[in-house]
């Protein structure tokens, strides 16, 4: 009988191994995405803001200089130029009225502003601007002239482990967005 007791628990023994292994595996697998995913977040808001600091004190005819050394600047821990986009966008408050003056983007992957666009460029009907009311309210209250740079990042993220495919595929976000004014 107690041949029978041991071989029993045994069995029921590997079992729980297997149930605990499966749970512990996927614990590891999702800190190991998901601190990545954090980790990319903040290096794109820190890029996002070095980017409208970078904006906002060059000449509007140079942000397409600007929106490369962004992409630069993220180096390998985000690889921009083959995952992401950078969009620089010049807002100024003309007598009032804020107008977007100025754009330029540097993308590898496809992405539009939630700022607007440059009228007249690639079929834009309004350089009207869309900003969060504290941004426009802070730039309205300026002298006629002032502008407001705003830096937007697209970053594709991508796992290198198989959790999206046990927790899900919206675990994680595919794409990724941040945005600085200045």
């Amino acid at each position: 009988m107690h041949r029978r007791l041991v071989k029993g628990e045994s069995g029921e023994a590997l079992v729980e191994l297997a149930f605990v292994t499966t749970t512990l595996l996927v614990f590891i697998l999702g800190i190991v995405d998901f601190g990545r995913a954090i980790y990319d977040v903040e290096v794109m808001k820190n890029l996002a803001g070095e980017g409208s600091s970078m904006a906002s004190r060059i000449d509007p005819s140079q942000l397409s200089t600007a929106a490369q050394t962004v992409v630069n600047s993220a180096g390998s821990d985000l690889n921009m130029s083959t995952k992401g986009c950078v969009i620089l966008t010049m807002v100024t408050n003309e007598s009032g009225t804020l107008t977007i003056t100025a754009q330029a983007k540097n993308c590898a992957i496809s992405a539009t502003s939630k700022i607007g666009c440059l009228q007249g460029v690639n079929g834009c009907q309004s350089s009207t601007p869309t900003l969060p009311t504290y941004a426009s309210t802070a730039l309205s209250d300026q002298v006629n002239g002032s502008s407001l740079a705003v830096t937007e990042i697209y970053y594709t993220f991508s796992t290198i482990t198989p959790v999206t495919r046990i927790l899900g595929t919206n675990s994680i976000p595919s794409q990724f967005y941040s945005v600085a004014y200045y």
